[in-house]
């Protein structure tokens, strides 16, 4: 009975997604993307399950996107892993011809450095220092090592230095980057925000066609003192 209602869930939600137009967040975590998609849910979006998508990881890495496409057709809105993944938005957009792109960004690369290895330091290391390859490889996830891969596949850090500071940087900066070329000639498929800036929420409203009183974001999962 349980499995006929799972079933039964999975087929209604994709027969209401069925034929609107997708939204991907595709700014890097810790970039405000918790806060983006709590703003979604709250005006009435389906949203992608993150779990399914974050399981992705080593399809990503063998540039296998057979399972991805299956999880778009299951929501209207995603966002983080395996979305966020560098390369993956033109993917998406050659997937899905009349989706539309958000990139959430930070006031600047060092600050969405602090924030990554802070928020990663409470979770998994000692709450001070980015955590130790042995605490990174030891870190809950769907698979052991899951947290170890996920640093050194994606963001290319060396294999004995996952958190090391100029490749970080570079690779925020370069995601960034390539995601406004790719969209240089069709800017009405990206918006940049950052979702620290109150008149960037009217800005995302207008992009994504929704009116509300609200006039900025929630900001879910702000690491303090940053």
């Amino acid at each position: 009975m349980r499995r006929i209602k799972s079933i039964v869930k999975v087929i209604s939600r994709r027969i209401k997604v069925y034929g609107k137009p997708k939204i991907f967040c595709i700014g890097l975590n810790k970039t405000g993307t918790t806060s983006l998609e709590k703003e979604m849910l709250e005006l009435g979006f389906i949203v992608g399950n993150q779990m399914k998508g974050t399981k992705l990881l080593y399809d990503w890495s063998k540039r296998d996107f057979n399972l991805l496409r299956k999880l778009c057709n299951s929501a209207e809105f995603f966002q983080d892993a395996p979305f966020s993944y560098p390369f993956t938005f033109i993917v998406l957009d050659q997937m899905f011809p009349n989706s539309k792109f958000i990139l959430t960004e930070r006031d600047n690369a060092e600050v969405w450095y602090n924030s990554l290895t802070k928020f990663h330091s409470k979770l998994w290391g000692d709450g001070l220092n980015p955590p130790t390859i042995q605490e990174l490889k030891k870190a809950p996830g769907p698979n052991p090592g899951f947290r170890y891969d996920s640093m050194t596949l994606v963001k290319n850090v060396p294999l004995d230095q996952p958190y090391k500071k100029e490749v970080l940087i570079d690779y925020y900066e370069t995601h960034n980057k390539y995601v406004k070329e790719y969209f240089r000639h069709t800017k009405n498929k990206l918006l940049t925000i950052n979702v620290s800036i109150p008149e960037d929420y009217k800005r995302f409203c207008d992009f994504i066609g929704r009116k509300t009183e609200k006039s900025e974001f929630p900001w879910e999962n702000k690491t303090k003192n940053l």
